[in-house]
């Protein structure tokens, strides 16, 4: 008998911001780290994941994090904005996908789609007419996965990583009721 497999979602508090910056940091640099400057990379840690910064993030209301644990192991994130937390003002009855991360040893089981799925569903009960993330260029991988998954481009906007500036490009789905 074949056994299912377990995927836990947990809301993430405030008691939890060292265990979602030790995520964040293994995460972010295992996805950017063979692309990118290691001393922008490092900058770009420093600020983006620091426990002040994070601490910030956890207390906004219109901001949520999400842990995925997988057979009860922690195996990444995803963090949802709404309202005057989304980092663009493209549409404030928009939910941004502004974070999906998953741990190196978890990618390729399916969590990304699991989360994906979840933000989508988390915006049809908000009553958001779309969902919106932004993806570098040049992480091909994730632009095929959303374009597979209905995403369409939008915009494009400038992500600083250090002292580099990088182009993303900005995709967005259209809920349907």
């Amino acid at each position: 008998m074949e056994q299912e497999v377990e995927i836990i979602l947990k809301v993430v508090t405030l008691q939890d911001v060292k265990q979602l910056q030790k995520i964040s940091i293994e995460t972010f640099s295992d996805t950017f780290k063979d692309a990118n400057d290691e001393a922008d990379l490092k900058e770009y840690l420093k600020s983006a994941y620091n426990i002040k910064q994070l601490e910030s993030e956890l207390s906004d209301s219109d901001s949520n994090f999400y842990f995925v644990y997988y057979k009860k192991e922690l195996a990444g994130y995803l963090k949802l904005n709404v309202s005057n937390a989304q980092t663009e003002k493209h549409d404030i009855n928009a939910l941004e996908i502004e974070r999906i991360y998953i741990k190196p040893n978890f990618k390729r089981l399916g969590l990304g789609k699991y989360l994906l799925n979840y933000a989508i569903e988390k915006a049809k009960e908000l009553d958001k007419t779309s969902a919106w993330l932004g993806v570098w260029e040049e992480n091909i991988n994730a632009l095929n996965f959303y374009k597979k998954m209905n995403f369409v481009c939008f915009s494009e906007h400038v992500f600083e990583l250090g002292g580099e500036k990088q182009r993303d490009i900005l995709m967005k789905l259209i809920i349907n009721k």
